[in-house]
């Protein structure tokens, strides 16, 4: 009966989240994690079916770091 496991660790949390947290509150930040995920996939995805977009916002980049020299 050492130290607990970080199974253990995760479901204190859980259950610390759902008490103070409500379960309303617990869902929104699940969805808004699976949103999250999405759309880094689907920006990955265009990424690579599109080059010339890349080439584009670096361009635009560089003039933004440009104006905020001056």
């Amino acid at each position: 009966m050492g130290t607990f496991s970080i199974w253990h660790w995760l479901i204190v949390l859980v259950v610390v989240l759902v008490l103070f947290g409500g379960g309303g509150k617990l869902s929104k930040l699940m969805g808004d994690a699976g949103s999250g995920i999405k759309a880094f996939k689907k920006g990955l995805k265009d990424e690579k079916s599109d080059p010339s977009t890349a080439s584009v916002a670096e361009e635009n980049k560089t003039i933004s770091e440009e104006k905020d020299k001056v």
